[in-house]
């Protein structure tokens, strides 16, 4: 079945200091009004961006990253709630902004969710932790999922993860055609290897992806002090599709929503008559070969 055109807004979200869980809550109304504004069927929110709730919370809480940690893992089903009911009033889909879930057993991963209109959801958690998640106390997670929509087959890697070429692999021989990055990182070294990342990614399986990050200063926050990078939407490099791989890229750092229409029947169409065919050669790679890796494919229809 033909796949139509998606149109992708990827927020660059700067990350404040509500007095108030209404304050905030407000900031995301008004967020995911200006994006579903631009014509978007998706909203991709960033990497950790429900840190920001600590701020209501006072500087008891927001200064003391394990507070900070259990009273954003404590809102993570309103929080989630609040996007499925806004997600309804604009008829979008909408990836929350991730943040710290508290697992049976104790520990904290990293997830983001995936909402529809209908208001069902889906969750990745983070699969590799970055050196200064392993410092805060927070574990990998699994498994790898796809979630397959009425949009398209969309999947998330959540910043560190897209730098790893076998997890986007085993994602996208289990149908991904979208891929997600929400990203936090303070300098711009780090946005730029998210972004290698993110580009690398789509060349090689011959998909699109999406990466989303924080942006600004919040020096009240050990967690999210400082953020750097700007939004993009990537494709393969070919002809007809984008000379440079880049769809659209917004202003580094600046708030704001970055949107693009994503040709998925088209990237379908190169995998087989592409000038390159990166998606099919894979495996002449010596060693390489079908990953197997157990991936879960999860209705959101």
């Amino acid at each position: 079945m033909a796949r139509p055109p998606l149109t992708v807004a990827s927020a660059q979200y700067p990350i404040g200091q509500p007095a108030s869980l209404q304050e905030w809550e407000d900031k995301i109304e008004d967020w995911v009004a200006k994006g579903a504004a631009t014509g978007a069927q998706l909203l991709v929110f960033p990497e950790y961006a429900a840190i920001e709730q600590a701020a209501c919370f006072g500087p008891e809480v927001y200064s003391d990253l394990q507070k900070t940690l259990h009273t954003v893992a404590e809102l993570a089903a309103s929080r989630v709630q609040l996007h499925i009911d806004l997600a309804a009033r604009h008829n979008v889909h909408i990836l929350v902004g991730s943040g710290p879930v508290l697992k049976s057993d104790g520990r904290f991963v990293n997830a983001a969710q995936l909402v529809t209109p209908t208001g069902l959801v889906g969750e990745q958690e983070k699969i590799i932790m970055t050196p200064f998640e392993r410092d805060w106390g927070i574990s990998g997670g699994a498994p790898l999922r796809v979630f397959e929509t009425v949009l398209g087959r969309i999947a998330v890697l959540i910043c560190y993860d897209s730098e790893f070429p076998l997890l986007a692999r085993a994602l996208a021989e289990a149908g991904a055609e979208v891929v997600l990055v929400p990203s936090c990182t303070e300098r711009v070294s780090g946005f730029h290897r998210v972004r290698t990342g993110s580009m690398a990614r789509a060349l090689e399986n011959t998909i699109a992806t999406v990466q989303s990050p924080t942006v600004g200063d919040a020096l009240w926050s050990p967690a999210v002090d400082k953020n750097e990078g700007s939004a993009g939407i990537y494709v393969p490099s070919e002809h007809g599709v984008s000379d440079t791989g880049v769809l659209a890229e917004g202003s580094l750092s600046q708030p704001q929503w970055v949107t693009a229409t994503i040709d998925l029947e088209r990237l379908r169409r190169v995998r087989e008559t592409g000038e390159m065919r990166n998606y099919a050669d894979w495996s002449t790679q010596p060693g390489a070969a079908p990953l197997g890796q157990p991936v879960e494919i999860v209705a959101l229809l």
